[in-house]
């Protein structure tokens, strides 16, 4: 409800929540109200809470806003112990969201619920299902490239392909392993270890070393790829902004039957010499209205990490430093 006499630009909402569950309550607020506070302060509004009932003060946008945290965070709440970074997601979709009734987009692996945060993530989650090559550009921390290792594993689980293959240019602008001790696999693994990492949180450690054994999920570099051809597997390559345009086009053509890939990139970070174009800018350039290519551009308001990295994310697009990210 809105106070009487309240201004256009402010409001006041008090918001019920139901069932009334101490237990649940107490772990929405935090301890000594902590998250109350953060969500005050992200918002720039004022939170009293008494009981299950819950006023909210200050700007119309971001009570709303508040409203819609409260409610996501004590459904939450029901299931799992919040903490300040979950706090943070809430409020980071929070500022996203158009739509409370939107379709939540979900991905169930052996390690849990994987969801879409914000109309970005969940579009390109979307995207992913429906198209053959899919493209998720934009900055570190906005989920790109564990999504798509999400949805990989995914589409092993049902049995929609028989391995994953995931590729990433080994070293920035050359590929030049020789030089670095040990076999090809203790080559490759350090500039691997985000894409390691993603699938050791949904598989688990020794599942995936299992999988990776029987080249069910195998990890190479780019230039490993050139001559083979992928049927019925779900391929990812990572860092893509440091793929030269000859390298992309020998990546998209090793596409077979029944394979999806997925191509995700920044295109502020581009490791190539000066004058060396970088094939994912290219590509998403030449394939924006081919039939069967998606693509998904993220921003500093998709970043779900710390709230800091957001902050520095906008003030280096602010600067325009790195180049954009699109085209």
């Amino acid at each position: 409800m809105t106070t009487p006499g309240a201004s256009a630009a402010e409001t006041a909402l008090t918001l019920e929540l139901e069932p009334a569950d101490n237990e649940r309550l107490a772990n929405l607020c935090g301890q000594l109200d902590d998250h109350l506070r953060l969500i005050e302060k992200r918002l720039g509004i004022s939170i009293a809470a008494r009981g299950n009932l819950f006023s909210l003060e200050g700007e119309v946008d971001a009570v709303r806003a508040g409203r819609r945290v409260l409610r996501k965070l004590y459904r939450q709440a029901e299931r799992e112990i919040l903490t300040p970074a979950l706090v943070n997601l809430q409020l980071q979709q929070a500022g996203l969201d158009e739509d409370e009734s939107a379709a939540e987009v979900s991905i169930q692996t052996r390690r849990g619920m994987i969801r879409g945060r914000g109309p970005n993530q969940k579009r390109y989650l979307e995207r992913i299902a429906a198209n053959d090559v899919n493209f998720g550009v934009g900055p570190a921390g906005t989920g790109k490239t564990f999504l798509a290792v999400a949805c990989a594993v995914d589409a092993l689980e049902k049995d929609r392909v028989q391995r994953i293959v995931l590729v990433r240019p080994a070293v920035e602008a050359g590929e030049r392993l020789g030089f670095l001790p040990g076999d090809l696999a203790q080559k490759v693994d350090p500039y691997l270890r985000p894409l390691y990492d993603a699938l050791y949180e949904m598989l688990g450690f020794e599942r995936a070393a299992r999988l990776t054994e029987r080249n069910v999920i195998e990890v190479a570099p780019l230039a490993y790829m050139r001559g083979r051809t992928l049927n019925d597997a779900f391929v990812i390559l990572d860092e893509a902004q440091n793929t030269t345009p000859e390298q992309m086009k020998m990546f998209l053509t090793r596409i077979g039957f029944g394979s999806r890939a997925v191509i995700t990139g920044d295109l502020t970070q581009i490791d190539l010499p000066p004058k060396v174009t970088s094939g994912l800018r290219q590509a998403v350039g030449l394939l924006r209205e081919v039939e069967g290519v998606s693509q998904t551009f993220f921003d500093a308001r998709d970043v779900v990490r710390h709230p800091i990295v957001r902050r520095i994310v906008e003030a280096y697009e602010a600067a325009d430093i790195g180049g954009q990210d699109k085209p």
